[in-house]
């Protein structure tokens, strides 16, 4: 019968450092099933990913104000800044809401 603690002091490293670089590949591995970076659409100008624009203004106080409305109606909001405006930014599931909330305040 051969030595198996001769064989695991020799080998037994190498078969932890296997079975971890195995155990590590299927947890987060890359595989083609997986996400790959977003490419943003070049047709929606308007959207970030997962949040859309509302509005645009040209001020931060005007903007801030916007947003307080959106707050005050349970709509989370944030603002960006592009090109020297600033972007208030929804939700997609929120769009309309928002649009609806914006438009009531401003008649």
């Amino acid at each position: 019968m051969a030595d198996w603690t001769r064989f695991f002091a020799l080998f037994g490293g190498l078969i932890m450092m296997l079975g971890i670089a195995l155990a590590l590949r299927l947890t987060f591995g890359t595989g083609k099933d997986q996400v790959g970076p977003r490419i943003p659409d070049p047709d929606d100008t308007t959207g970030d990913g997962l949040l859309g624009e509302v509005s645009r203004v040209p001020t931060e106080s005007a903007a801030q104000a916007l947003r307080s409305r959106l707050d005050s109606e349970g709509i989370r909001a944030t603002i960006g800044r592009a090109d020297g405006v600033y972007r208030l930014l929804v939700f997609h599931a929120d769009l309309v809401p928002a649009e609806i909330v914006l438009r009531a305040t401003d008649e």
